[in-house]
């Protein structure tokens, strides 16, 4: 039973007529009646009373009332399948790190999900090594974070840079540097993130490449915090310039050398690039908004 043949038995209901059936359907008048006698034929009852006026048998009635709903749910389906091949729907699981997660995804994923209403988005919060342990697993389909190790099976494209600044109480006495250096970081405290962080492991590389700079740290875990514990006058923190705003008696300073940034981008299985459907659509979105306004 095809769905163009339910077509045109509704539309022989609607008309009364086998002719204005064929011509609504763009078909030759035998080939309508042929179609009729076939699903007739297959459903073994007769739906249609013949004569001067075409008019429904019982079995006729029953079946066009339910022939209405398939019509409806079949088409309804075929433009699903269609949206989605084109991937204007779907659903599309993420990962994101901090501050991108919250400083600039929220916008981004605003704009676009008001572009494509159909399209529905997950997005899991975390650090680089979890997120790709959690893309490997098959539970995300692609990540922003920062360079995962190599030889994971993983590919990374690099988008934006995340530029870091210092972030001091203002009657700190580096307040009075111009640009701060991974050396005046000797003799006052460090807040820093958590072990698993890149910007943390980036750091130390930093201090072990300048002579084992020896530092007085504490560990805060989570970044975003790291600004509130530096305005109670705790430590210095070195920060993602777009998280902060100095306020509440703190300043930012420049820092110089390799601590400038970081480099982020999309994270994804080697096998799923090229993204495809609706992940395509999103990738293409956030690519175009990462690389122009980072």
């Amino acid at each position: 039973m095809e769905l163009k043949t339910l077509k045109t038995f509704q539309l022989i209901v609607k008309y009364g007529s086998f002719i204005r059936a064929a011509q609504e359907m763009n078909y030759a008048q035998s080939t309508v009646t042929m179609q009729m006698q076939k699903l007739e034929s297959e459903l073994g009852v007769q739906l249609l009373e013949r004569g001067r006026e075409i008019s429904l048998t019982e079995a006729g009635r029953l079946f066009y009332e339910q022939s209405l709903q398939i019509v409806r749910n079949m088409e309804h389906l075929q433009s699903s399948l269609t949206d989605l091949k084109s991937g204007e729907t779907g659903h599309v699981r993420i990962g994101a790190t901090e501050p991108t997660a919250s400083y600039r995804l929220p916008g981004i994923l605003s704009t676009f999900m008001s572009a494509y209403p159909n399209i529905r988005i997950s997005v899991e919060i975390s650090n680089t090594p979890a997120l790709s342990e959690r893309i490997l697993k098959g539970d995300i389909d692609f990540s922003l974070t920062t360079a995962p190790n190599m030889g994971t099976g993983l590919y990374f494209e690099p988008l934006y840079q995340e530029e870091f600044v210092a972030l001091m109480p203002e009657n700190h006495p580096l307040a009075r540097k111009d640009v701060i250096e991974p050396d005046d970081l000797r003799g006052s405290r460090l807040l820093i993130t958590s072990s698993t962080c890149p910007y943390r492991r980036k750091l130390e590389m930093v201090m072990q490449e300048k002579g084992n700079v020896s530092l007085d740290t504490m560990e805060i875990g989570s970044m975003t915090a790291l600004k509130f514990y530096v305005e109670k006058g705790i430590g210095i923190a070195l920060v993602p310039q777009i998280m902060v705003e100095p306020e509440k008696g703190t300043v930012t300073k420049p820092i110089g050398g390799s601590l400038v940034h970081m480099t982020c981008g999309i994270l994804c299985k080697e096998s799923a690039y090229p993204f495809q459907l609706a992940s395509h659509k999103l990738y293409q979105y956030l690519k175009q908004e990462l690389e122009a306004h980072p």
